[in-house]
């Protein structure tokens, strides 16, 4: 971007008028966008996940000495010359001209999880799956092919089966564990290789760093939905994923108040996301940026509680005599434990088990007292759900079953109570399930 981003006035791009900048082979990006005089990398990236947590982003309000950002809950801003330079320049994403442009409240909380995820750049986005399709669309030309997981979010597959082939690109579906199979499913016109970090509901950790080797060697990118892990338990950028994407609805915010996402990156790539989030109007508004950026600020602790619940319920239920199988990567009997040991930092909160039949499963949620029979995860409290109703109801039994989705298949979302209250919930449950 030009110069005068840095906020120095005494550098004024030539071309003012003419859009001059356009052959300037000298102008760079900067990381941000971030408020001039609040730097977003160093020192504060320097430091441990759980301050940064706390106070990347934030700032103290300059009018009235506030401790929290303030909410800009304004749709519009004063504009002046240096806002309409910013349109002549090019540079308009790192000034405040209208909130579907950017706002604080947005580059605030964008600040927060562009340093948790060791991003350049990131944009918040009204939720995970417009960040999703502004992100996709944004790294696709014209007939362009994608490989993608088989075990993809359902919103997410939604949008590569029915909307992306009508728009007239194509994808292959192959399984995230099969690295051979990927590089056999690319094309030569391959763009994208999309994956999720961890698997719904069978929890199976993707080895992100054989997936880039994938995508170096064929010129596609790779991005990496990494909701089931969060920043605290992988960053794929460092593994050699070219973008993220996370819905904030789940760890990230944590409270089961808010929709939102985003997409980080570099600024290069995200400056190309922008102009989708721009056109599709998918902007996070204010207010639930503030919801976000006060949820964000506890996850460090909050994953740490997930973690330790989540081993201790998988532990307990990987011994009922009532349970026939259990997923947790941090269990050292799921097939992908040694994989998780190497690139997970945190395990997650997220415990898949199975009983007899879904009849028995059903029987099982009538029964529970503590834990909430909903979709969604992340959140503090502990949810429950059965993939054959809520995010695998439109497949058949049999392609559940391809999949490995067997019958009486339940997952949980471990929130931070104590395990002790929720394995007793359980323990009754189980207890009292008819017989299958």
């Amino acid at each position: 971007m030009s110069d005068t981003i840095k906020g120095d006035p005494s550098v004024v791009p030539t071309g003012v008028g003419r859009a001059g900048w356009v052959d300037q082979l000298a102008r760079r990006r900067q990381p941000g966008p971030s408020r001039i005089g609040h730097v977003n990398d160093a020192p504060l990236r320097a430091l441990h996940e759980a301050t940064r947590a706390v106070h990347s982003g934030s700032f103290d309000d300059p009018s009235t000495g506030a401790v929290g950002t303030p909410i800009y809950q304004t749709s519009t801003f004063i504009l002046g010359e240096e806002q309409y330079r910013a349109v002549e320049e090019g540079y308009a994403r790192d000034r405040f001209i209208y909130t579907r442009y950017g706002n604080p409240s947005q580059w605030a909380v964008q600040e927060k999880l562009a340093a948790l995820e060791g991003a350049e750049s990131a944009l918040v986005f009204a939720s995970g799956m417009a960040a999703i399709s502004a992100s996709v669309l944004a790294m696709l030309d014209k007939g362009a092919h994608i490989v993608a997981s088989d075990e993809l979010y359902g919103g997410t597959y939604n949008l590569f089966h029915h909307d992306l082939p009508s728009l007239g690109f194509t994808v292959s579906y192959v399984s995230p564990r099969d690295i051979a199979a990927v590089q056999a499913a690319v094309r030569p016109n391959t763009m994208l290789l999309y994956f999720e970090a961890m698997t719904n509901p069978l929890l199976k950790v993707v080895d992100v760093a054989a997936l880039a080797e994938v995508a170096r060697g064929s010129g596609a990118r790779l991005m990496i939905d990494a909701t089931f892990v969060t920043p605290l338990g992988c960053r794929p950028l460092e593994l050699g994923a070219d973008m993220v994407v996370h819905s904030c609805t789940k760890y990230l915010n944590g409270h089961s108040d808010l929709v939102a996402g985003v997409a980080l990156g570099s600024r290069k790539l995200m400056d190309m996301v922008w102009p989708r989030l721009l056109a599709f109007g998918g902007c996070l508004d204010p207010h639930a940026c503030f919801l976000l950026e006060r949820g964000l600020k506890t996850l460090a602790v909050r994953m740490r509680a997930h973690q330790e619940g989540a081993l201790k319920v998988a532990e307990f239920l990987s011994g009922h005599p009532r349970v026939r199988k259990t997923l947790y990567p941090g269990l050292a009997s799921h097939p992908d434990h040694q994989l998780a040991r190497r690139t997970l930092r945190n395990t997650g909160g997220m415990v898949s088990f199975n009983v007899a039949s879904d009849a028995q499963a059903l029987a099982l949620l009538q029964r529970l007292h503590l834990m909430r029979e909903a979709t969604s995860l992340g959140g503090v409290e502990t949810l429950i759900s059965l993939p054959f109703n809520t995010s695998h109801a439109a497949f058949t039994a049999a392609q559940r079953a391809r999949l490995g989705i067997e019958p009486g298949c339940v997952r949980l979302s471990v929130g931070i109570e104590h395990p002790d209250d929720l394995i007793a919930d359980l323990d009754a449950a189980l207890t009292a399930m008819p017989e299958a």
